[in-house]
């Protein structure tokens, strides 16, 4: 894994969107501080300078199909929830590839990629993992951070150096068909209200709110849920349904 440290940048995804001709794979992009951080759906990320690991993993996969780029998302999501229960939190993978300690969440991942149409050239990983910061000032609704949860302050080298180690060791597994499946497998046993337990959700297409059950996640990225009040069952892509908090 190489690192590169930047004091200040507007964001690290955009740092390796522009200079992704010059970076060997694997090359994790560090800032200290990002003026313009981004989130999922266009969302800011908020963290305070120097609190936070604000990150961005640049991967070229080895001849991924794009059919098959769900199990980067899925290695990345795993690589997290594997550090911080090396650090005592039992994290869950709240679909797609949020990360949550108990209702709270913890790490947000924006993932971009170059895609032909035969393979998945490269991609861009943003991992905001929460580590030092103790308030949060954004409407962010469930925010928490290591520190919030166990009292200690981390450095965040040490942070970054673990994680890719972690990251190293999951994306691994997705240059074959039976680490690719032994990925899926993992990620469903880790999956947050994947517990066969009714929970709210919201389909954004009409805005219904309605009780349901998740049945499961494909490997190729859908989320399959039971609608109880319907007694029927649909498949979602993201961004097409929303987990009520």
């Amino acid at each position: 894994m190489n690192f590169i440290i930047l004091e200040e940048v507007d964001s690290t995804n955009s740092y390796v969107s522009l200079h992704a001709s010059e970076l060997p794979s694997p090359t994790m992009v560090i800032a200290n501080t990002q003026t313009s951080g981004r989130g999922q759906r266009g969302n800011s990320w908020e963290s305070e300078p120097g609190l936070n690991l604000t990150a961005t993993l640049f991967y070229k996969p080895l001849a991924l199909e794009p059919r098959l780029q769900f199990a980067l998302s899925e290695a990345v999501a795993l690589a997290v929830a594997d550090y911080l229960r090396s650090e005592g939190l039992e994290a869950m993978v709240k679909w797609p590839n949020d990360i949550y300690v108990g209702n709270s969440k913890i790490c947000g991942i924006l993932i971009e990629h170059c895609i032909t149409s035969t393979a998945v050239e490269h991609s861009r990983i943003g991992i905001g993992l929460n580590v030092n910061q103790t308030v949060f000032v954004s409407d962010a609704p469930n925010p928490v951070s290591m520190r919030m949860l166990t009292g200690q302050k981390r450095d965040i080298s040490r942070v970054a150096a673990a994680m890719g180690v972690m990251l190293e060791k999951r994306l691994a597994d997705v240059s074959s068909a039976a680490g690719r499946q032994r990925l899926h497998t993992d990620f469903l046993s880790r999956l947050w209200r994947g517990d066969r337990k009714a929970y709210p959700f919201r389909r954004r297409s009409d805005g219904c709110c309605f009780q349901g059950v998740i049945e499961t996640v494909e490997s190729s990225g859908p989320i399959l849920i039971s609608d109880l009040d319907s007694s029927s069952t649909s498949s979602y892509m993201f961004k097409e349904v929303e987990f009520i908090i």
